[in-house]
């Protein structure tokens, strides 16, 4: 009697959350429906950064009437637009997106949400570079990258919410109507930070500056046309996508950037970064945490403390709970961008001007 061959199991892929198959059954329904009336997939590009001899490049694909640009799809091209046109678009999944870079192409895949977030190995120059990302069904469209040049040895990194931007994003109802309803012009930033910022750059030519959120890809055009009216400088935004994950609801903000702490670090071994976020979330436990495990890329920390108002719209303040204490690194605090300009005079980081 013959003996049946055993064979290796192959390894099973993991099961979606109940949430997450209705999210993708939602998606199909949508693109089928799109696909009827004519639309293709069309890259939304964002600002991506690298190193020497790779780079990391962002976008989104989403289903666009053919010839359309990305402000006249997503609304943004009134200035009166409302966050939740952001949340309508029908994004593509498993597509393959075609990166032109450094007179190579490359091919590679959108994930969930039509999120591409991919590593690719090619040398482009230090500085501001521009790449192109297409789809086999749409034109080029040009995304900048800014190469960190190997001798950098300073960075700056910062949150958005209550960092740079006054959202109480924590409270559900105030999350959703700062997202979906308020008019991106009726935000306020918050003073002096900007200032701050364009200080660091300029005593640090050639820094990359890193914009880490808890916000969605959706929202990342209009988060990029603030940052850039209120005078921010440029730079990368690491955000998240919409929606529950393969074994949860929702994704973990928390996750999101301890994870992207971890990555940045690793990527850039040489370089210190200043760490700027608020307490009125998890930035402090977040950074606390970072500095324990990597002392040595953080040059200092610097907290916005809310103001009383803000504190109680954001459903108080974070405990610090010792964080910073036990590392040499500096951990200041102020109410705003003015407070930690005079305190990181007393640093080397930012020589001291009478420029406010």
């Amino acid at each position: 009697m013959a003996r049946a061959s055993r064979r290796t199991p192959a390894a099973a892929e993991p099961i979606l959350h109940h949430a997450a198959r209705i999210e993708d059954a939602y998606h199909a329904f949508r693109e089928k429906r799109a696909r009827r009336r004519g639309r293709v997939a069309t890259v939304i590009p964002y600002a991506g950064y690298g190193g020497a001899g790779w780079i990391r490049v962002l976008c989104r694909v989403l289903l666009t009437a053919p010839g359309a640009t990305a402000d006249e799809e997503l609304g943004t091209a009134n200035r009166n637009v409302r966050g939740w046109r952001s949340f309508t678009s029908v994004p593509v999944d498993d597509v393959t997106v075609i990166v032109t870079a450094g007179g190579q192409e490359f091919r590679v895949k959108a994930g969930r949400g039509g999120v591409v977030d991919a590593r690719i190995d090619v040398d482009l120059p230090a500085g501001w570079n521009t790449i192109q990302i297409r789809t086999d069904e749409s034109d080029d469209v040009e995304a900048p990258v800014h190469v960190v040049d190997p001798n950098q040895r300073f960075g700056l990194l910062s949150d958005i919410d209550d960092t740079v931007m006054v959202t109480a994003l924590p409270r559900p109802f105030l999350a959703a109507w700062n997202t979906f309803v308020l008019n991106e012009h009726a935000r306020r930033p918050v003073a002096g930070m900007a200032v701050l910022y364009e200080r660091l750059v300029r005593a640090h030519p050639g820094a990359p500056v890193i914009y880490l959120s808890t916000g969605a890809w959706n929202v990342a055009p209009t988060l990029t046309r603030f940052l850039s009216r209120n005078l921010y400088p440029s730079g990368a935004l690491l955000l998240t996508d919409w929606g529950p994950t393969h074994d949860r609801w929702f994704r973990s903000g928390r996750d999101h950037k301890h994870s992207s702490l971890r990555r940045i670090a690793a990527e850039f071994p040489d370089i210190r970064w200043l760490l700027v976020g608020d307490d009125g979330q998890h930035d402090e436990e977040l950074y606390g945490d970072f500095l324990r495990e990597h002392e040595s890329s953080v040059s200092a920390v610097c907290i916005r403390q809310l103001s009383p108002g803000e504190a109680v719209l954001a459903g108080g303040r974070s405990e610090r709970d010792g964080n910073g204490e036990g590392v040499s690194v500096p951990w200041l605090s102020a109410p705003d961008g003015a407070g930690l300009v005079k305190q990181l005079e007393h640093l080397t980081l930012l020589p001291e001007s009478k420029e406010l």
